[in-house]
């Protein structure tokens, strides 16, 4: 990657530059949670992770399948030892997937942020299908595709307060 003259960092990935990061997810540790839509449960889970994913113009499905496998593989649960040391897939936990476009806003000028680096809604819908069938893939549980483009209510039990930036960096170069 290099610094380009707004300074802003290019990443070299195996499609050419582009200046966002492929694919983003928050990720969140918890015991249990829920999605309602209109007062309607449309998704629940037991222990697992509720994902924030917000998808960029350009994405791919190479993109968002490695932001899967990384999902799947990050320890963030505890073991007997450790307090951050298996992963969703070592405890035979779920996974809950958002789409949320705003993780793609650009805040960098003003105090609006802009959220033209999203995806269309019908390709973002695509990659988070693609997201959705790899974690299946990997072994991740009760995956709970949501609905789009409502207004949703989440219902969190988070006794194991843990919440992770992922950014889908397959084949780049990060500058710091």
């Amino acid at each position: 990657g290099v610094v380009n003259r707004s300074g802003q960092l290019v990443l070299e990935t195996g499609r050419g530059k582009r200046d966002t990061p492929p694919v983003r997810a928050v990720l969140q540790r918890v015991s249990k949670a829920e999605v309602r839509v209109d007062g309607e449960t449309v998704g629940a889970i037991g222990r697992g992770v509720v994902v924030l994913l917000g998808v960029f113009s350009g994405d791919t499905d190479a993109d968002a399948a490695a932001l899967a496998d990384k999902t799947a593989k990050l320890r963030i649960f505890p073991s007997d030892h450790r307090p951050i040391d298996r992963s969703v897939v070592d405890v035979a936990g779920s996974a809950l997937v958002v789409s949320q476009f705003t993780l793609c806003a650009d805040t960098r000028k003003g105090n609006r942020p802009s959220f033209v680096a999203a995806a269309p809604p019908e390709e973002a819908e695509r990659l988070y299908g693609v997201y959705c069938a790899r974690l299946r893939a990997a072994g991740v549980a009760a995956l709970r595709p949501m609905q789009w483009q409502n207004y949703l209510d989440f219902m969190v039990a988070d006794r194991m307060h843990a919440s992770v930036v992922a950014d889908g960096l397959r084949n780049a170069r990060r500058l710091v």
